[in-house]
């Protein structure tokens, strides 16, 4: 799930004559497409102002990522990764930071140790591993900061990794206001059918761009 997820990217703000043709025709130029839908609503059929494009590859979505800004029928489309349905309740989901937290952190699981685990889904700016200040022993987690917002929502993907045997949680890495914001009731711009691009529900990274144009 976490390599198809991987090859999916939202595209955000189109504008309501861009076609899946313009669509194809555009992020084909980073890779083999195996889907492309422009959503539409399910009783007026007009596009909703967002879509979804799946690579063959992540390297290909990683990419089409990496040419960012992309501009598309003459509007800054916003590009990022799809977040899976059932993740898309969760506080600060849809949130663009640059920074993971990183839960199940042990003793002998220091600084480099992350680094070079997580310098694979990007450039990283810094690690910070919590130590308690009286004891100076680790308290359980640590922060990664990376350079770019696309670095995290891969990271994120797939909430468990294992590093150096160890199995540790990886989440967003927000602060309590953040996570009180991302909590609001917001747009819902759906879920889409593979087949014909019709929105039927709440996928992820749709939320606030149904009333773009």
């Amino acid at each position: 799930m976490a390599r198809e997820q991987l090859c999916k990217l939202f595209v955000g703000g189109l504008s309501f004559e861009t076609v899946e043709g313009n669509l194809r025709n555009h992020f084909e130029e980073w890779g083999k497409l195996t889907d492309c839908v422009v959503v539409q609503d399910t009783i007026t059929r007009r596009p909703r102002g967002f879509g979804f494009v799946t690579y063959s590859s992540p390297s290909e979505a990683d990419a089409a990522m990496a040419a960012r800004p992309h501009v598309l029928d003459g509007r800054t489309v916003d590009l990022k990764r799809a977040v899976p349905r059932e993740d898309s309740n969760k506080p600060g989901f849809n949130m663009k930071v640059k920074k993971i937290f990183v839960g199940g952190i042990k003793e002998n699981l220091g600084e480099n140790d992350l680094q070079s685990y997580f310098s694979d889904y990007g450039m990283i700016e810094k690690v910070d591993v919590i130590c308690d200040r009286e004891t100076g022993k680790k308290r359980g987690f640590a922060f990664v900061y990376f350079d770019d917002h696309d670095s995290v929502d891969k990271a994120v993907i797939q909430k468990y990794h294992m590093i150096n045997g160890y199995r540790c949680e990886v989440k967003k890495g927000l602060s309590k206001e953040e996570m009180q914001s991302g909590t609001r009731p917001r747009g819902r711009a759906g879920t889409f059918s593979q087949r014909n691009g019709r929105s039927n529900g709440n996928f992820g990274n749709a939320a606030g761009y149904g009333a773009q144009g």
